[in-house]
């Protein structure tokens, strides 16, 4: 007889959520979502406070991206031929050292800068080392019928966390800088301890294969499925472009402080703004799952997400700036849950770490290359005339990719994926036996 918890009957977790070892990666997630939440709205203060230059702020995220494209490569190899628990745990470790290190300064050189530099060029470091294991995971915790929902999920961690972090961060810093630094390093920690009571299948199908010393064309293995995946190649670059002119989140403290007019809790409450709107797209997807027009939906989403920047960097009214930022990451979000279902689906696991370590560098250029981008952009130009121009370039790069990558536009359900090509319908006829 099983005993079954009074609350069993109330609470139904979805179907993923009930495989130990994805819970407890969902888990580290959460927490990892909110530590690193905190930390960089803690960062971003300080940094900028020094002297008070968008310049500054952009070298930061130009310092966290470095690392990325030189340790991408070996990164993907090491996901793909070690335990990616293991590996992410790593990373986590790392970040808890680095987060206690961003203590250690605030207290003793707040007002210097290069210590900031050089933890965030180590930040880039754990990023970089822990990204492909950490996104490879998933496929192999859970059935290929329950990938969708393993990577909606897998967003609605990272995106609670960040609708909360970054709120938390900005109370604990009016409290005390410290205070932040404290508690984003617990969670860390927190978050490592649920990762390394994952339990990784013990054999991978790459584990088969006989061991050899790993060689430039097994470093480049990942580089060459990219390239010759039009749907995987389309869906990537199209975020990478997207996310590198649109995006605005790195200007925040500037908007915060010198347009809108507010402070810390204020600077918080923006950074939530896009995460609220990205984790209420994340629970819409948990429970409707996309159906059809999976190619064009994701065209319209990117087009929207400029759109919503362009409504940002014109808006002098906090309210304005929330609903921006938020319809901004609810599209967004529905943008990053196809394309990983896409590589998810298109890429096999002997190969998906080094894929992903690829994904990561050209994700990651849209995010900290593309913070050093609006930095620079400001600065010439004006915060406002390069968030509006960002994103009216991101719409039109929207339109564009329909000429661009026809393949990737014309995906309509995610079954049609086979190998990295979109299966057509005289494909599918042959395969069933019935009419074209």
């Amino acid at each position: 007889m099983t005993f079954a918890p009074p609350w069993r009957d109330v609470i139904q977790l979805p179907p993923v959520l009930r495989r130990r070892s994805y819970a407890l990666l969902f888990v580290a997630l959460l927490a990892m979502g909110l530590g690193s939440q905190i930390v960089v709205v803690a960062v971003g203060w300080q940094v900028y406070a020094i002297h008070h230059a968008a310049f500054d702020l952009g070298l930061m995220g130009l310092l966290e991206f470095v690392p990325l494209p030189l340790l991408a490569l070996p990164a993907g190899q090491l996901a793909d031929r070690f335990s990616r628990r293991s590996v992410f745990a790593a990373s986590l470790a790392l970040e808890v050292a680095i987060t206690l290190g961003l203590l250690a300064v605030s207290l003793t050189a707040a007002r210097t800068l290069w210590p900031y530099l050089v933890l965030a060029f180590a930040t880039g470091v754990a990023t970089a080392v822990g990204t492909p294991a950490a996104r490879a995971l998933p496929p192999i915790l859970v059935p290929l019928d329950l990938i969708q929902n393993a990577m909606a999920l897998r967003s609605i961690a990272s995106q609670i966390g960040m609708t909360v972090g970054p709120a938390i961060g900005g109370l604990l810093f009016v409290v005390r800088p410290e205070a932040a630094y404290a508690a984003a390093a617990a969670l860390l920690a927190c978050g490592f301890v649920a990762v390394t009571r994952v339990r990784e299948p013990r054999v991978r199908p790459a584990e088969t294969a006989p061991a050899r010393a790993p060689g430039l064309d097994d470093l480049l293995a990942g580089l060459r499925f990219v390239r010759r995946t039009p749907v995987l190649l389309g869906a990537i670059t199209l975020d990478l472009f997207a996310v590198l002119f649109g995006g605005a989140v790195a200007l925040l403290p500037l908007f915060a402080r010198s347009i809108l007019h507010t402070g810390p809790v204020g600077l918080g409450i923006l950074r939530t703004a896009p995460a609220v709107g990205a984790l209420a797209a994340g629970f819409m997807l948990a429970r409707r799952p996309l159906g059809r027009r999976v190619g064009r939906t994701l065209l319209f989403v990117v087009a929207a997400f400029g759109a919503s920047m362009v409504v940002f960097g014109l808006s002098h009214s906090f309210a304005l700036s929330l609903g921006a930022l938020a319809v901004g990451g609810f599209v967004d979000l529905i943008s990053v849950n196809i394309r990983s279902t896409i590589a998810a689906l298109a890429t096999p696991d002997d190969v998906r770490g080094r894929v992903l370590a690829i994904e990561m560098v050209f994700v990651s250029a849209s995010n900290e290359l593309g913070a050093f981008e609006s930095g620079v952009a400001a600065a010439v130009l004006g915060a406002v005339t390069a968030v509006v121009a960002g994103g009216a370039l991101t719409v039109g790069l929207a339109a564009a990719w329909v000429f661009v990558f026809p393949a990737l536009a014309g995906i309509d359900r995610y079954d049609e994926l086979h190998a990295g090509r979109v299966e057509s319908r005289a494909d599918r006829a042959h395969s069933t036996g019935t009419p074209a």
